[in-house]
């Protein structure tokens, strides 16, 4: 089993179940476009964290795949195993709290985790290419 392939996969149902998400509270809301930028409402909320994903997941999965592809180190499977827990967490904190106009320490935790496991693997395979 890759962990890699398989945090790619996860990362891959997320996106696209946030983005059948806005398409439910779309038909709910009766809102073919746009959306009230409330941090209230439903469909803003789905529509940013599935925004959000899509911000980051296409470069994680790029980079976990690169990683997969040069036999991770174990240090690296346990990063980006944490890295796609965050960016679950990171979607968790923006669509359950009642508003996203206060601090969530969910969100906080799958936006930071993300920052700092992302920015850890990056520097990882930077060295990687630079030892050749």
């Amino acid at each position: 089993m890759s962990i890699p392939l398989l945090c790619i996969a996860l990362l891959v149902i997320l996106s696209f179940g946030l983005g059948f998400n806005v398409s439910m509270a779309r038909a709910k809301t009766q809102t073919n476009f746009g959306y009230r930028e409330d941090p209230e409402d439903t469909l803003y909320k789905a529509v940013r964290a599935h925004g959000n994903a899509i911000e980051y997941v296409p470069m994680l999965a790029l980079l976990f795949y690169i990683l997969d592809q040069l036999q991770p180190a174990t240090w690296e499977l346990w990063g980006i195993v944490l890295v796609t827990v965050f960016r679950i967490l990171a979607a968790i904190g923006i669509l359950l709290p009642h508003t996203m106009n206060k601090p969530n320490p969910i969100r906080f935790v799958g936006s930071l985790g993300t920052y700092l496991g992302g920015l850890a693997l990056s520097v990882g395979l930077l060295f990687r290419a630079i030892a050749g």
